[in-house]
């Protein structure tokens, strides 16, 4: 080591160390896309090592404001995006991109703010997460051709690049694990704008449609209050009536708390009367008695993905639009019986 802090540290050195090669470091260090984030973090860890100045590509590096949809009722950061926003983060951090991030209202989008947030932040990419462009901004990205990577979110024209959960493909995986377990009637609990939630109810519909006799039911939330009240008190509400449906697909796991209080109230056995999965993989799943069955979202690694798409789109603000979509992968949880 004091050797080579005795002369000035080249990639050819940084490459020996950590075990890449020279091509390997130069487009790390030139912040290409296309190196994955364990060799990436370990290059630039051998480079602090060594003392390679890494600044100067962060000098260069256009900068990128992430703005983030507030909760709509509390008004501040959804716990699941608080895990996008880690891998945002994390990600700017590494491939040296100066980077900040402001919470805002939806209706808060318009050109006009959304011009004055960039340049009170001195940024030129724009990180949308959990907004899909209204009908005013979106001529307004294309035309100024502000560099736009909308982060768990798709635009169905693909004119902008956008990473999100395999929304389509997860929703049909969780339906299928009830249709699995026998079930031939559930319920869907649903309800959002957004592009993303239409996915999960065409994943649901399919997956019904692919068991002969199978029916299922869209429930649809308002969402004005607590989304897991809400789902609680729906839910009792159809039991009253009719307890032929005899599982619930949630298109998240708040949704699926009130949907699990509201059964075992009703004096259903979970998962032998009724079972139940839900989405996302936040923290409230661990805390229910029975565990929630249900779909992981690496949220951090949206956040970073979103980072790769942006410096790709800095780099050439030309090339053709990618939506990249990340697979959620089952949880195990004892509101679903077990899964061979």
């Amino acid at each position: 080591m004091n050797e080579l802090r005795s002369k000035r540290i080249t990639q050819a050195d940084i490459a020996s160390r950590a075990g890449v090669s020279v091509s390997t470091v130069s487009r790390v260090l030139t912040n290409e896309p296309g190196i994955s984030d364990t060799i990436r973090q370990q290059i630039f860890k051998v480079a602090s090592d060594l003392g390679y100045p890494l600044k100067a590509a962060a000098d260069t590096m256009p900068g990128g404001l992430a703005l983030i949809a507030s909760d709509s009722a509390t008004g501040g950061l959804s716990v699941f995006y608080e895990g996008i926003l880690e891998g945002l983060r994390a990600g700017a951090a590494e491939r040296g991109m100066p980077f900040d991030i402001r919470l805002v209202r939806e209706a808060r989008t318009s050109p006009e703010h959304i011009q004055e947030q960039l340049q009170a932040a001195g940024a030129e990419g724009l990180f949308l997460v959990g907004i899909d462009p209204p009908d005013d901004l979106r001529p307004w990205l294309e035309e100024s051709g502000t560099p736009t990577v909308l982060v768990n979110g798709n635009d169905p024209k693909l004119r902008f690049d956008g990473v999100s959960p395999s929304n389509f493909f997860g929703a049909y995986a969780a339906t299928r694990r009830l249709l699995d377990a026998g079930h031939r009637r559930i319920l869907h609990f649903t309800g959002s704008h957004r592009q993303t939630i239409r996915e999960r109810v065409r994943g649901f519909e399919a997956a019904i449609a692919s068991v002969e006799g199978a029916e299922g039911r869209l429930v649809p939330m308002t969402f004005r209050g607590s989304s897991s009240h809400e789902a609680h008190d729906t839910t009792a509400a159809i039991l009253a009536e009719d307890r032929s449906f005899t599982a619930a697909f949630c298109m998240n796991d708040f949704i699926a708390v009130g949907v699990l209080d509201a059964v075992v109230e009703a004096g259903q056995r979970v998962p032998e009367d009724f079972a139940i999965v839900g989405f996302d993989d936040l923290p409230c799943a661990l805390m229910t008695n029975p565990r929630l069955a249900t779909m992981r979202v690496d949220r951090a690694a949206l956040g970073r993905e979103a980072i790769n798409l942006m410096i790709a789109r800095l780099r050439d603000r030309d090339a053709p639009a990618r939506q990249v979509c990340h697979a959620v992968t089952p949880v195990p949880g004892g509101t679903l019986p077990p899964e061979t």
